[in-house]
């Protein structure tokens, strides 16, 4: 019998990408970075006490990425899912040790996004020593809204962020709350790794996360701008 033809390689996936306000384009996103603890209420409510050392960042695969909303499967093996609503901006440049005073030049845009953790894997994996990755990089972790193209001539550095659950106000702080700003973050980030063009960056979450059950419809937003909705889905 004749050896079988060989089998075509699936296609290349899509690029993940968010849609991008007036402008008939997607953003292409490359890498998702987050931040910790950048505020002191939310650090607080988490034990941590005194916010003495600077934010620290961790990674979500844009696997994690849900563009626009619609539902989220409840993720496996969990028994804590919990939100975190945060500021989400988008890179249009990069580099490495920026200044402050040059960061606000790379902003390509900006949006509202949840930060959706597995508290109790998380929980898990700080008393174990662990990395985070499982608590924050599941599939449909990172839910973000559409994105509104950044002004020059109005930086980031005020606006609310509110998150409710099934209407019902959960979260809401203001980013000028934050530890450290939109500027102070990516000079910071800047001189841990190269930036890039493409990179989304959570830019942590104010007080009042808190736990969601399946059927729940959480509803964000940022200064009344932009905003996002998701329905917590039944387990696949």
């Amino acid at each position: 019998m004749p050896d079988a033809p060989p089998t075509a390689p699936d296609p290349a996936p899509s690029l993940p990408g968010l849609p991008v306000v007036d402008r008939g384009m997607r953003f292409v996103v490359g890498r998702i970075w987050c931040v910790g603890r950048n505020y002191a209420a939310h650090a607080a409510e988490m034990g941590a006490g005194p916010v003495a050392e600077p934010p620290f960042f961790f990674l979500k695969p844009t696997s994690s990425l849900v563009p626009g909303g619609g539902d989220v499967p409840w993720p496996p093996e969990t028994t804590d899912l919990q939100h975190e609503v945060e500021l989400v901006i988008a890179l249009a440049g990069g580099g490495r040790r920026i200044p402050e005073s040059e960061a606000d030049r790379l902003l390509f845009g900006f949006g509202v996004g949840i930060d959706l953790t597995r508290r109790d894997a998380q929980s898990e994996a700080k008393r174990a020593g662990r990395p985070w990755t499982l608590a924050k990089g599941f599939d449909g972790s990172a839910p973000c809204s559409v994105l509104l193209p950044a002004h020059p001539d109005r930086p980031l550095r005020a606006g609310r962020l509110r998150l409710r659950v099934n209407g019902r106000l959960r979260q809401e702080g203001d980013i000028a709350d934050q530890i450290w700003s939109v500027p102070a973050l990516l000079a910071r980030l800047s001189s841990l790794v190269e930036l890039r063009a493409g990179d989304l960056v959570f830019t942590g979450t104010p007080a009042g996360v808190g736990s969601l059950a399946p059927g729940d419809r959480v509803d964000a937003s940022f200064d009344d701008r932009v905003s996002l909705s998701i329905r917590i889905a039944p387990p696949l």
